[in-house]
Formats: structure tokens, C-alpha cells, sequence
């Protein structure tokens, strides 16, 4: 984060976060890795997070339609169930577990490579109790020709912050750049 001050200089803020909250560390790290894959060139693909939220939409149209549909609650108990429940939750779970699994982001391609090179699937873990974050890097198209190996690397996040929780992101970037260069540099499968 960056702020202007008075005299036209910039100052940068530290990004700090609570180091017994488990959850503010992996999300500090995941959004840190957002800004790190897409100044290099990816830019963030949207799309499965759009037709989640359409699915979401129409979840919540139909729970209206059931609220005011022309039989009360006990009557109209099956097509609260159908059509709600099993079928639109139904799907979205499917394309949770099958298309996004544990990945947080999900690019295009840099520009000029479409044809020899597919977007990245960047996903973290950070287990409960632990400190050892693991960072994988996947294609975005793993059946592609372009498509290369997976690649990740794990390391303590007690590496990347300071004891008063402060992300020392210079340290950081140059990790997750490494990861980048090898996958980058990795041949296709």
C-alpha cells in the first residue's frame, strides 16, 4: 500500500497482520501472491468466479420464488428442496471441488505467448497448527499441449515476517519470483 504525502513523495505501508491468526496470514500471503503473478505479466481471469455468482443469483431467485409461491411452507416443501438445495447448490460444489480446488487464482496467459503457453492455477496451504506455507503453481489448461508440470515449493512463514507481524515482502516476492522463473522455465509436459 502506497500514500502520497505533503512534499509529493510516496511512503509505503507495512503490510501487518496478527501472527496467532492463522486465516490473516495465508490471506495476507495468497493476496500478496495476486499482486506479485499479475505485475509479471498475468492478468486474473474472472470467469469461473462470475459463473459462481450467477449460480449464487439464481439460488437467490428461486428462494424468492419459493417465498412467494402461491402454497405455504409445508405444501411447497419439494420444489424448496429440488430446486434449491440438490440441484443449484448441487452444481456449485461440483465446480468448487472439480475446477477450482484449492487455487485462489486463476490467470490468462502473459500477452504474446497465447500459443505457447497457458494462464497459471496458483494455490496455497497453510495447515492448521502449522507454519509451513506451501505455494503450487499449475496450468490454468492442464490437458493443453503448452500445459507444463506443476511446480511448488514449501517454506516457514516465520521466514517472511517480523516478530510485530510485519510482511517483509522484498524476501517474499523474491520466493514467489523464483517459483514463477522455474515454472516459466519449465518445459511442457
Amino acid at each position: 500500500m502506497t500514500t502520497a504525502t505533503a512534499n509529493g513523495t510516496t511512503t509505503v505501508n507495512p503490510k501487518k497482520i496478527n501472527l496467532l491468526d492463522h486465516h490473516s496470514i495465508k490471506h495476507l500471503l495468497d493476496e500478496t501472491v495476486t499482486e506479485i503473478v499479475t505485475s509479471r505479466g498475468y492478468s486474473e481471469d474472472v470467469r469461473l468466479s462470475n459463473v459462481r455468482l450467477l449460480i449464487g443469483a439464481i439460488i437467490i431467485i428461486i428462494a424468492l420464488l419459493a417465498q412467494f409461491y402461491n402454497k405455504k411452507f409445508p405444501d411447497n416443501k419439494n420444489f424448496l428442496i429440488g430446486c434449491i438445495y440438490v440441484l443449484f447448490n448441487g452444481i456449485l460444489q461440483l465446480i468448487i471441488y472439480t475446477k477450482e480446488k484449492n487455487a485462489f487464482l486463476f490467470t490468462y496467459p502473459p500477452a504474446g505467448s497465447a500459443y505457447n503457453s497457458t494462464g497459471l492455477m496458483v494455490s496455497s496451504k497453510l495447515p492448521r497448527f502449522s507454519d509451513m506455507y506451501t505455494l503450487t503453481i499449475a496450468s490454468a489448461d492442464p490437458k493443453s499441449i503448452s500445459a507444463k508440470p506443476t511446480i511448488e515449493f514449501t517454506k516457514s512463514v516465520t521466514k517472511w515476517f517480523t516478530k510485530d507481524g510485519v510482511l517483509v515482502e522484498g524476501l517474499f516476492w523474491k520466493d514467489v519470483e523464483g517459483l514463477i522463473n522455474d515454472y516459466a522455465n519449465k518445459k511442457s509436459k
